[in-house]
């Protein structure tokens, strides 16, 4: 039959078995809310497990409240699988699969574990005798995930270091080894004292601190590291270095060999032109070592501008050397509006310093003062942000290619994003799910409220969580609603709530106390995404219901700032339920841990403005208990759990699936 064949049998086998279980007994009709029974979470832990094809991104779409059900062994076979396929989840999934596992004693398999679901278990359960073998592991995470756990960040730190004996002014080989990724967040003292394999940590660093960008050269000055002193570098050390390379000042360029420094920076631009450079870190590099390279030569500027250094052809524009050989002064006069018009591609595949980035957009207004042709809008993406609103407005932007073009990267800003939107919707164009996903959940931060709302429910609900989480929040509050009408329709509180929790941010205080009623245990990231202003109405009852079983992730949270303002809009007796630890998390308690009152949820069934009882001849609308309608007259939608639905869904169309 064959791997493909086999594998749709497979799951034709699964849905039997489901349908099975789900038909063989009574069900409740209209909206259910107490997720997935034992029976149902079975069949969804097998379709996971057992599948023979069930991909890293399949895993990645885990969510809680089905795993909620799932017993010790499958929920342990889980997390393995998990780490063996080295799934990547999000902050929202981990808090809640680290609440899961500790309810089922599982933290002391860790050594089993993802390494970034390790950063969320709770510090204190972690015995001593394994104090080493935990960090270690927990090190191999990314500690960016705990962006809303400030606390829990700091008591990691705090543990590891006591792993080492308590903090030291340096850092052994030894240490760093064990340290892993938390040397990111150490101060830039420890980091100029500590062993020179600090280097191997800091290349793991997603960014550095502008201290701890003194401390790296600082260090790299000093000639102690493997590469020696500036002077003697090579280009093999220097590729070494991976992005800390993007962090060395000018005045170290100017103490390397002047051929090295060519060679190496032929080679930072060839991988930008490769995509395997970012811009911003390309960016970064080129205009450092250009300074230098400025601050060497002291050129003579006189009062005009001849082109000294030949016309630029399209043959000069395929030299990785090109912004070495030509500055912005003379790219200005050496570039001709014919090869211009012919090389805009290759020309905008050089990381550009802003001002030849403005040069370029000059003479793009010369060559075309009516406006970009749409062609060479698509070729555009990094200079979006230099347009106006005006100067958009004269663009023809009919295909949705362009419209993706133009907003894949982060470059485009908040009036760039409307206008471009808004000239595509002009052109009878549509706001898809495709296009969503294509350009991102944060894009939906700079649409306009009449943008949003012109976007069909249907594409709402096939572009799935958008994350809206750095939007504004009168945004969100659109986004919000609009939201709310989309997932309407769905019938399953567990469902619905899935749906939805990426948009909460913009949920006003009565619909938060109604799902606070529904027993549906919000995660920590998405509770400190919540409106500050709302979450100031939401009584300790009603945050301790809303949290459920990841109450206690409150004291991970403590000095976030939605949670302290929380936390000081509440009287101190009231405050007493949570019994939270008196002060946050600091070097002097390292591993603290809350314990919590968690109290009973009130699961009293609420339909959020859904869809009534379906209608259907021979259906009477039964109550809580009663017969349901025939399995026949409900939609497969409606019939199937969407945890086994999107499975079979994305099982069937293969890794290549598009929304469209």
């Amino acid at each position: 039959m064959g791997p493909r064949a086999g594998a749709l049998v497979s799951l034709g086998l699964i849905l039997f078995m489901w349908l099975t279980a789900h038909c063989s007994r009574p069900q409740a009709e209209g909206f259910s809310q107490g997720g997935l029974d034992a029976s149902r979470a079975n069949v969804w832990a097998t379709t996971l497990l057992l599948l023979p094809n069930a991909s890293t991104s399949l895993l990645q779409d885990f969510w809680c409240q089905p795993a909620n059900q799932l017993s010790r062994d499958q929920l342990s076979a889980l997390i393995r699988r998990m780490a063996s396929q080295q799934v990547l989840l999000k902050a929202w999934q981990l808090s809640c699969l680290a609440n899961l596992a500790a309810q089922h004693g599982l933290q002391g398999d860790f050594a089993l574990h993802p390494p970034d679901l390790l950063l969320f278990y709770n510090l204190a359960q972690v015995r001593e005798a394994d104090c080493r073998a935990f960090t270690r592991r927990a090190a191999q995470g990314d500690t960016e995930l705990l962006a809303n756990l400030p606390d829990q960040r700091a008591a990691l730190q705090h543990s590891a270091l006591a792993c080492l004996g308590g903090r030291h002014p340096w850092l052994s080989a030894s240490d760093l080894l064990l340290l892993g990724i938390l040397v990111c967040d150490m101060d830039a003292s420890i980091i100029v004292a500590s062993d020179p394999h600090v280097l191997q940590n800091l290349q793991r660093c997603p960014r550095l601190t502008p201290a701890q960008q003194a401390a790296l050269n600082k260090l790299l000055a000093s000639g102690r590291t493997m590469f020696g002193p500036p002077s003697s570098w090579n280009l093999e050390g220097l590729k070494s270095l991976g992005p800390l390379a993007t962090y060395i000042s000018p005045s170290l360029w100017m103490q390397v060999q002047e051929a090295i420094g060519l060679d190496f920076f032929g080679s930072m631009v060839a991988a930008f032109r490769a995509g395997t450079l970012s811009q911003h870190d390309a960016r970064r590099f080129v205009t450092s070592f250009l300074k230098a390279k400025l601050m060497s030569s002291r050129p003579k500027r006189g009062t005009g501008r001849p082109c000294t250094h030949g016309n630029i052809t399209a043959a000069t524009l395929q030299d990785d050397l090109f912004l070495v050989h030509y500055d912005c002064l003379q790219l200005e006069s050496c570039l001709g509006s014919r090869v211009l018009r012919a090389s805009l591609d290759p020309l905008l595949q050089h990381p550009l310093p802003a001002e030849c980035q403005r040069v370029i957009k000059a003479k793009l207004a010369q060559i075309y003062p009516s406006g970009i042709p749409e062609e060479q809008l698509q070729l555009i993406t990094s200079l979006v942000y230099l347009y106006s609103r005006t100067e958009i407005g004269q663009w023809n932007i009919t295909s949705r290619d362009t419209v993706m073009a133009l907003l894949a990267s982060d470059v485009a800003l908040e009036n760039q994003t409307e206008a471009i939107l808004q000239k595509f919707l002009d052109h009878k164009g549509n706001i898809t799910s495709a296009l969503l996903v294509a350009i991102g959940g944060s894009r939906l931060c700079w649409m306009s409220p009449q943008q949003i709302q012109a976007i069909q429910p249907s594409e709402f609900r096939l572009a799935g969580a958008l994350d809206i989480s750095s939007c504004p929040q009168r945004r969100k509050d659109v986004l919000y609603t609009r939201a709310r009408e989309a997932f309407s329709s769905i019938r399953t509180m567990d469902t619905y709530y899935h749906f939805i929790r990426p948009y909460l941010g913009g949920a006003p205080v009565e619909d938060l106390q109604h799902l606070a009623q529904a027993n549906i245990s919000m995660d920590i990231d998405t509770f400190t995404n919540l409106n500050p202003q709302v979450l100031q109405n939401l009584s300790v009852d009603n945050v301790i219901m809303l949290l459920g079983q990841n109450v206690v992730d409150l004291q991970k949270a403590r000095s976030h700032p939605i949670i302290i303002s929380w936390l000081h809009s509440k009287n101190r007796s009231t405050l007493d339920k949570l019994r939270l630890d008196k002060d946050p998390v600091g070097p002097t308690n390292p591993t603290s841990s809350a314990h919590l009152t968690t109290g009973t949820p009130n699961t009293t069934p609420w339909v959020p403005h859904l869809a009534t009882t379906l209608g259907r001849p021979g259906n009477d609308a039964p109550t809580s208990g009663s017969p349901p309608a025939h399995l026949g007259y409900l939609p497969i939608a409606m019939g199937l759990p969407s945890s086994l639905l999107w499975l079979l869904y994305r099982s069937t169309l293969g890794s290549s699936w598009d929304y469209s």
